[in-house]
């Protein structure tokens, strides 16, 4: 992945972690945020639409949207086993036939993407460096929803993903966390023509995110 920003991923997100996330997602299904966000998504409506899910780790997102009503799914992610661990239980579910699956880092993929009705990055934003390709770039391709987990911009967040950082360093890793600014997603989702619709805090870390496009800015 020539000029990625996803450096490090294959060694933080490889097939041991995937194949641990993929145990506890199918013991106990989606994690608290996760939930939270499919919450949020469930009460807009989710029937028959169309899904794009960046950095969806298993695809809890794809699976649990699909189950309930959605027709099709698109995942982007720079994991390789995470893909294959997503296409597992796609197969598994009987969904493969509605999901297409795309490796690479999303922005760099994003002209040869296609829009979708729901777009989601859960725990995505922390994992990327640049803040407004990732966000400007995906907050245009959400047709009616865009739905985020992302970390609270608090100190305590700040300290312990520096932390998380310091401990990459001294173990030679070169994956990086980050708590980019509310305030520069919420700008760049609203110049992306999109609305706030609900801010809600998930435990001292995690905060879910929707942004909705008014019928006037949707596009065919």
């Amino acid at each position: 992945m020539s000029g990625c920003c996803c450096q490090g991923f294959e060694s933080m997100f490889g097939d041991k972690t995937a194949r641990r996330d993929l145990k506890r997602y199918r013991k106990k299904g989606p994690s608290k945020p996760t939930r939270r966000l499919l919450d949020a998504l469930g009460r807009q409506g989710v029937e028959g639409a169309s899904v794009l899910d960046i950095g969806g780790g298993v695809g809890a997102i794809q699976h649990e949207l699909l189950d309930s009503g959605a027709a099709r799914a698109t995942g982007v992610d720079a994991s390789p086993a995470y893909l294959r661990a997503a296409t597992s239980e796609a197969e598994r579910r009987g969904h493969v036939e509605r999901v297409t699956q795309h490796e690479g880092d999303f922005v760099a993929l994003a002209g040869d993407i296609a829009s979708a009705d729901i777009v989601t990055l859960d725990r995505v934003i922390c994992c990327y460096p640049d803040v407004n390709r990732l966000v400007g770039r995906s907050a245009e391709r959400a047709r009616h929803l865009y739905g985020l987990v992302h970390p609270r911009d608090a100190w305590w967040t700040r300290l312990a993903f520096r932390l998380m950082n310091l401990g990459l360093r001294l173990a030679r890793k070169q994956f990086r966390a980050y708590v980019h600014p509310v305030d520069a997603v919420d700008r760049i989702s609203r110049s992306a023509g999109l609305a706030l619709q609900l801010r809600h805090n998930v435990g001292p870390i995690w905060q879910v995110v929707l942004y909705e496009r008014s019928s006037q800015g949707m596009s065919a």
